[in-house]
């Protein structure tokens, strides 16, 4: 409300230098207007009324007196459009109003004081001391969101002084949450929960309204710190209960609860699946009446609470038939009363039919163990040996049926045909390959050495002989294999003493008295004819027998031509990646080789892929790069010149070009079938049959 709303424009003016009778007169014509005195430059200086004249000349005034000396109050001056709240607090009973710089109106401090008393600070002033009655605390807060009112029981609370709390932004009290917001609403209702140092609050914020306006807002406080205390362990102990129940509902195990009386209290989902029985039937009940109706034969709940210790027993399932084992466990109080009795329930039928799931999952695995070691231990032989020719995979065969039995092996064929190789198989894939596999040469160590080599010698035993002795060979492969090759060089002597080793698996040392077991598996290698040894007398009949238990024999390699083509290769790649070389072989030079009958066998062969990947010029080995001795083999067709060969033969060449150029190109027989438009097996028939080998 303004100044203009309650001035009044009735206002008579006087000089300051008029008398009384003057003022006198003034007052009689204007019987209900005030007086105002101004100077002669139009300042009001104060107001006379007609009490304020009759009171002079009661006192003793003379009539001519000046009446600028008998004013009684002093008289402000203010525009018409301020506020009255802007002048409450000025020193004044009256102001003079302008307009502008016109004079239009007076306002008596008596024409708002009705006003004053519908302000908020009245109302609020007013409410002060009442509301120190209450026990409770109170706060309340103006528009601006400051504390106005706060009553005697809030300021014990906060132990806070009233000067101190009153004009306080309410935010420094109750925090952000506080209703300043909602007061810009114009409206608003707030439950807020606060914190003062260790005490909880909840503020109940309403608002005040008045003349249909809304002029601040209070709120009763109240102390919940024990209510919160009470629901956070409330809050807790829900939580508790909740992963108890979850962890006992998620046990594989049934578990079954009851308490001191032997009432159910709780069953788990694994129970009623292990027994058949349901959480309804029980939960409630006591153990003893459930036995009485018969679902149980017995209860361990009530052998637990009669000897108040830990029980097992086989419980049967009348009502569904089952056979379970079930553990009692009591639960003491402070006292040593028994309050609980928490019972494992478990299926010894499952567990039975899981114990053997699990055994047979064991042999399952312990086979797939051994064909996956086999699988690899395949895979490894083909590539460490080249084994290719229908002769060579039987003789695989028979090694790898040799492997799995521990009897003596006699290996038979021509000088290099691979006889060690074939031992290194069967030692492999036996059940002593991860012992000792000792290999001896009969043929490689002088007759004078061979005995001690074999046996070992005793400390002292000749001129030159080790203090500590010796061990021989046999004792060195020992709980392994020992290979003899060339045995058919051994002297007769020897053989006997060997004879003695493969009968009684025991060995004495040269110049020693006392026989040593000996753990061995005895393999031994020959080029010679032992039979007609044994006929010549040069070889002991009864150690030939007792060393060919299983013989093997390897046929040299002009009986396997179809290998010839791999071991070139296997041969290069070899000895490429012991050079640093990565040389190639032409088709042509590799027919000549195939050809080639090889006294010498794989050892020769080898020996002269190696002698051409030293000796040739460029990185291909060419038929000019052979010996003489092998470039007389070629065919006078084949010696002929491109366009004098036979159809057939230049078909086959033109085939084998082909045919390298899609492998080199595609790498697998399938994608080079796929790229020629023919039939796979097609493909990896004349690869072996040109000894093309595949990349990948």
């Amino acid at each position: 409300m303004d100044v203009l709303d309650i001035m009044h424009d009735r206002i008579v003016f006087l000089s300051a230098d008029a008398t009384l009778r003057d003022a006198a007169k003034k007052c009689d014509q204007n019987r209900d207007r005030e007086i105002v005195v101004k100077t002669s430059d139009g300042i009001p200086v104060g107001v006379v009324t007609r009490d304020d004249v009759v009171a002079a000349l009661a006192a003793g005034a003379m009539p001519d007196a000046n009446v600028g000396s008998m004013t009684r109050s002093s008289v402000g001056s203010t525009l018409s459009n301020v506020p009255i709240d802007s002048l409450v607090n000025e020193p004044f009973d009256r102001w003079v109003v302008y307009d502008e710089d016109q004079i239009a109106g007076l306002l008596r401090r008596s024409d708002f004081d009705v006003f004053l008393l519908n302000t908020p600070d009245h109302i609020f002033a007013l409410l002060d001391p009442l509301l120190d009655c209450v026990d409770e605390p109170i706060v309340i807060i103006n528009n601006q969101c400051r504390v106005v009112v706060v009553n005697a029981a809030a300021c014990k609370e906060f132990k806070a002084k009233r000067e101190d709390v009153l004009g306080q932004a309410i935010t420094n009290m109750f925090g952000p949450t506080s209703p300043k917001t909602l007061l810009k609403n114009n409206d608003f209702k707030l439950i807020q929960k606060f914190r003062q140092s260790d005490t909880i609050y909840v503020a109940n914020w309403t608002s005040i309204r008045h003349d249909g306006r809304m002029i601040g807002g209070f709120a009763i406080l109240r102390d919940i710190t024990d209510y919160e205390s009470m629901s956070t362990e409330l809050d807790r102990i829900t939580d508790i209960s909740k992963e108890l129940k979850a962890i006992i509902d998620s046990s594989f195990d049934g578990i079954f609860v009851t308490d001191g009386e032997s009432t159910t209290l709780k069953v788990n989902t694994a129970y009623e699946r292990i027994t058949g029985v349901t959480r309804e039937e029980v939960v409630g009940r006591t153990m003893s009446s459930l036995v009485e109706e018969g679902i149980y034969d017995e209860s361990v709940t009530l052998r637990v609470l009669r000897e108040k210790m830990p029980v097992t027993i086989v419980q049967h399932i009348m009502k569904t038939g089952k056979t379970v084992v079930v553990t009692g466990n009591p639960v003491f109080d402070g006292d040593g009363n028994i309050f609980r009795v928490v019972t494992n329930v478990r299926d010894v039928t499952e567990l039975n039919q899981l114990q053997k799931k699990i055994s047979k999952m064991e042999q399952l695995q312990s086979q797939y163990e051994i064909e996956i070691q086999q699988l690899r231990m395949h895979a490894d032989d083909q590539k460490d040996f080249v084994i290719k020719s229908k002769k060579m995979k039987e003789v695989y065969t028979l090694a790898l049926k040799l492997a799995e039995v521990d009897s003596t092996v006699l290996i038979q064929g021509d000088s290099g045909v691979g006889k060690e190789v074939v031992s290194e198989i069967i030692h492999r894939h036996g059940a002593r390959r991860n012992r000792p596999f000792v290999k001896l040469s009969c043929a490689a160590i002088p007759e004078n050495l061979l005995e001690s080599e074999l046996f070992g010698y005793a400390p002292g035993a000749f001129t030159g002989a080790s203090k500590e002795g010796r061990a021989g060979v046999f004792e060195l492969a020992h709980g392994g294999t020992i290979f003899l090759d060339e045995i058919g060089e051994m002297p007769m002597g020897l053989q006997v003493k060997l004879l003695r080793v493969l009968q009684e698996r025991e060995v004495v040392r040269i110049g020693g008295a006392k026989p040593k077991k000996v753990d061995i598996r005895i393999m031994a290698a020959t080029n010679r004819d032992l039979e007609q040894m044994v006929r010549e007398k040069l070889f002991r009949k009864d150690l030939f027998y007792r060393l060919n238990v299983v013989p093997v024999v390897i046929p040299p390699l002009c009986e396997r031509k179809e290998a010839i083509s791999h071991f070139v290769y296997f041969f290069l790649r070899k000895h490429n990646k012991k050079q640093g070389l990565s040389k190639q072989i032409t088709t042509e030079a590799l027919e000549v080789l195939v050809g080639y009958d090889w006294p010498g066998n794989v050892r020769e062969l080898e020996n002269m892929v190696e002698q051409l990947l030293i000796m040739a010029q460029g990185e291909v080995i060419t038929v000019e790069a052979l010996p003489t001795r092998l470039r007389t083999l070629l065919s006078p067709v084949a010696s002929v010149a491109h366009g004098e060969k036979p159809f057939k033969v230049a078909l086959e060449e033109f085939e084998c070009r082909l045919l390298k150029g899609a492998i080199d190109k595609h790498g697998s027989s399938r994608k080079v079938a796929k790229a020629l438009g023919i039939n796979q097996s097609t493909v990896v028939r004349k690869a072996n049959r040109f000894g093309i080998q595949f990349c990948g």
